[in-house]
């Protein structure tokens, strides 16, 4: 909860300074054309990536295999149009990584690190079952 509440504080006021650093570089009509350029190809590069990763999962479906990573880059790139569509370039920079693929599956590759569980947390055990006994 409070890592949200730093994301929906920290997010805009990096995107705001980042505005007035480029603005005073290379003026308000290029800075502002260049968040549109980066939106609309953003998008765009977004929807091809996506029409992959829909090809690579119907082709494992009909391979009999459970296109788990198919699925979970469609969202990884779900939400990096999101960033992308959202004003800033921050977040233009995390979208535009999270849409190649390269740097999508180390993003993936890390966080499959951090949420899979340990084996050796397994509890073995019996049961009986109660209906087969009457």
């Amino acid at each position: 909860m409070n890592t949200i509440i730093l994301l929906i504080i920290a997010v805009p006021l990096i995107e705001i300074y980042l505005f007035i650093k480029i603005g005073s570089q290379i003026g308000a009509f290029n800075t502002i054309s260049l968040i549109l350029i980066t939106a609309v190809l953003g998008v765009i590069y977004a929807r091809y990536e996506g029409f992959n990763t829909l090809k690579s999962g119907i082709r494992q479906l009909m391979n009999n295999e459970v296109p788990i990573y198919e699925i979970i880059s469609g969202a990884a790139l779900t939400f990096a149009a999101l960033l992308l569509i959202l004003p800033g370039f921050a977040t233009d920079f995390f979208g535009i990584l999270i849409i190649f693929p390269i740097t999508r599956k180390i993003f993936l590759k890390k966080f499959k690190k951090k949420y899979t569980k340990n084996k050796k947390n397994l509890i073995d055990g019996e049961y009986e079952d109660l209906d087969k006994k009457n």
